[in-house]
């Protein structure tokens, strides 16, 4: 039977895709994932426990830069659809340290192309016209916005970190694929994410946790730096859409319809803590959790607006986000109370929440 392989698939939004698709799809899936840092196992076990999803899913520990196991997996569980979400995403870590980035956004996306290429052209002309490669990229090669406007498909790219020109690269090497050698590719642009099983070093989760703890609630500069907030159910939801309906060579850039500065992400955190930890027995240490937020000097290249024209999406395969940002951020929170094991097997004795999430 064919198969979909997905990159990352324990990783933040590979995660939730991964439970999303076996809900909602067909084709059984093949996680491929090096559990970097960012990678959870725990994020995907409960599919192994589950009767409906534990032989429709397999997963495989390895690098995307390994061409070898790329190949084997390809062609063992005849993949029909690839969605690539495997890459370092945080800025932070980009400028501290560029040259993973390099290796994993750049490198690994050229191998996995390269691979697919190979594979693509050993499949017969019906399986060819079934097969899919879709890229999983961010609003940040656009660079910075002003007052006023939206990034759109055509605006031109202009990363201004590390992490982000990592990402240009690899959407530029996605094209060229299409373009050079006719694989069937498709890239989405997405806004900042949030939602279950997301890392603690990005802005939402680092904030409930920290809460939680009554640590100090870190926010860069002024915190009116503005992000467009999508819910990862949603971003999963409009990749599937994009899979199916997507116009082969094209880009599609997804967003939640929702700007908001930092700083009132950050407060409201605080607020729905306040509110809803003593519904699961959990004691707030410093409440109003407001009064832990403090202003730290911004870091270098430090975007100050993104937003995104979703209109194509929308007009061409009609997927609109579904989640109110007030609905997603409750859900959220609650998550992250509810889910402590998850949380605990991430931050003790393998990461000290000790850099900035400010998207």
């Amino acid at each position: 039977m064919p198969s979909i392989l997905i990159t990352g698939g324990a990783g933040f939004i590979g995660s939730n895709f991964v439970h999303q698709w076996l809900a909602e799809e067909t084709l059984d899936v093949v996680v491929l994932d090096k559990l970097t840092y960012a990678g959870n196992y725990d994020s995907l076990a409960p599919l192994t426990q589950n009767p409906a999803t534990k032989d429709r899913f397999t997963f495989v520990q390895g690098d995307i830069c390994d061409a070898a196991c790329v190949g084997e997996i390809l062609r063992h569980y005849n993949v029909e659809k690839v969605v690539h979400f495997a890459a370092e995403s945080h800025v932070d870590r980009s400028i501290d340290g560029p040259a993973v980035f390099v290796q994993t956004n750049v490198l690994g996306t050229f191998v996995l192309l390269e691979e697919c290429r190979k594979y693509w052209k050993e499949l017969t002309p019906e399986a060819q016209k079934e097969f899919r490669f879709l890229h999983v990229s961010t609003d940040e090669v656009y660079g910075s916005l002003g007052e006023t406007g939206k990034f759109h498909e055509t605006t031109p790219y202009d990363p201004r970190s590390p992490y982000s020109a990592s990402k240009a690269s690899s959407d530029f090497f996605v094209n060229a694929y299409f373009h050079t050698y006719g694989l069937p590719v498709v890239t989405t642009n997405c806004s900042n994410n949030y939602g279950p099983f997301q890392f603690p070093e990005k802005l939402i989760p680092l904030m409930i946790l920290n809460c939680l703890e009554g640590k100090t609630l870190p926010v860069y500069g002024d915190g009116l730096n503005i992000r467009d907030w999508l819910f990862v159910e949603d971003h999963c939801a409009a990749i599937r859409t994009v899979l199916k309906k997507g116009a082969l060579g094209e880009s599609y850039n997804l967003g939640g319809n929702c700007e908001a500065t930092n700083i009132h992400i950050v407060k409201t955190i605080c607020a729905l803590v306040d509110r809803l930890a003593p519904e699961y027995g959990r004691e707030v240490p410093q409440s109003p959790c407001e009064s832990l937020i403090t202003y730290v000097k911004d870091r270098p290249g430090h975007d100050r607006r993104y937003a995104m024209d979703i209109s194509k999406v929308q007009t061409e395969m009609g997927w609109s986000p579904a989640m109110t940002f007030e609905e997603g951020m409750e859900k959220t929170v609650r998550w992250y109370l509810e889910n402590q094991a998850w949380c605990d097997a991430i931050t003790q004795g393998r990461y000290q929440r000790q850099r900035l999430g400010n998207g």
